[in-house]
């Protein structure tokens, strides 16, 4: 019977496995502010993925690795990137989201997440727009608990700070980007 709420154990099963498989991931939602330190429980593991067959390919195996019974059904739905895809026939339940609500893309959240112990997270503030975009009553009551325990967090870890350099690259991109539309 899987495992009834998120531990650091599946945590660490889903990094090797993933690390032994080159998976492109990253820990998101309550079980990503878990491993940044918030102090709450959930039931499941959240991984968002980019849209790549092949990194898809390789999440499919690590998964089996780790103990997940993948239905053709399920594995197709991997392969093609549904948005959102649920396990819960494997050693705990975790949910594998290609397209979390109030993030554009995974590339922008990579560029934003960091390293926690060896796990590599979405930063905080998706998580919260994630949260806070899907709308889900029971993720409202969560708000404001995560908005306090960010402005806790950004205190110990301060954002990196971006260059002028940085900025004026990335906007000159990006209204260059607009501008061929």
């Amino acid at each position: 019977m899987p495992e009834s709420k998120f531990t650091s154990d599946q945590a660490v099963a889903v990094a090797a496995a993933c690390a032994a498989h080159q998976v492109d991931y990253l820990f998101i939602g309550k079980s990503g502010a878990i491993l940044l330190g918030y102090p709450a429980v959930t039931q499941d593991v959240d991984l968002f993925l980019p849209k790549d067959r092949q990194n898809a390919a390789r999440m499919i195996r690590a998964l089996q690795t780790i103990g997940f019974k993948l239905s053709a059904t399920i594995q197709k739905q991997i392969r093609a990137g549904a948005d959102f895809v649920q396990l819960k026939r494997g050693p705990f339940d975790l949910d594998l989201i290609h397209a979390p609500d109030g993030i554009p893309s995974f590339d922008e959240a990579k560029k934003r997440s960091v390293i926690q112990d060896g796990f590599p997270v979405a930063n905080l503030r998706d998580i919260i727009a994630s949260k806070r975009a899907s709308n889900r009553e029971k993720d409202l009551v969560d708000l404001l608990l995560l908005e306090e325990f960010r402005l806790e967090y950004e205190k110990r870890h301060p954002p990196a700070l971006e260059t002028a350099a940085v900025k004026v690259m990335r906007t000159t991109t990006a209204a260059k980007t607009r501008s061929r539309k």
